[in-house]
């Protein structure tokens, strides 16, 4: 049975954990509005036939829902499996489930190794796996705590461990000796 989703200001936020529930669905239908929107009766009729959400990108309007259709698909096709070369880029992503839930993915370097004077840090270079795990970790609770501080109230204390904390202190996070502070 196919799930039909409609993009809408009004609907309810689209999330990570939405692309990861509709990479996993066998069908997905896409409804696109214009300006006003659909004939809210559209949705009504296919909620007797099928699973119907209305979702939102966010807290803005578009004069028509094809560009968060793109972004949607976008979001759920790299996590179909074979869609990316390499499966495994995905556990670092910001919002990955595991280490990086609730975390902006940290900062990103490719080749060449110095470019216009700025060099690779070192550690990326290493080839310690147990310390770029943690530097990556370290370099995305930095910029979660910079750009979207609300996202580690989601933290529970189990979730920081000692690094964690002294790293968020380091960065002007409010936290105190279970995890993050109110």
């Amino acid at each position: 049975m196919p799930r039909l989703i409609i993009p809408t200001p009004s609907g309810r936020p689209f999330t990570q954990a939405d692309a990861v529930r509709y990479a996993a669905e066998p069908w997905l239908v896409f409804a696109c509005g214009r300006y006003e929107g659909i004939d809210s009766r559209v949705a009504e009729e296919a909620r007797t036939r099928m699973p119907v959400d209305e979702v939102s990108l966010g807290d803005f309007v578009l004069a028509g829902g094809e560009v968060a259709v793109l972004v949607m698909i976008e979001a759920i096709g790299r996590l179909v499996p074979g869609v990316l070369g390499n499966a495994d880029s995905v556990a670092d992503d910001s919002f990955a489930p595991g280490a990086m839930e609730s975390l902006l993915e940290g900062p990103v370097y490719t080749k060449p190794p110095v470019w216009r004077d700025r060099p690779v840090p070192d550690v990326l270079l290493s080839g310690h796996h147990g310390a770029i795990a943690r530097w990556r970790r370290d370099e995305a609770l930095r910029r979660t705590a910079r750009h979207r501080p609300e996202l580690l109230g989601r933290f529970a204390p189990e979730d920081l461990d000692k690094r964690d904390r002294e790293v968020l202190r380091e960065a002007g996070f409010p936290v105190d000796a279970e995890g993050v502070a109110d």
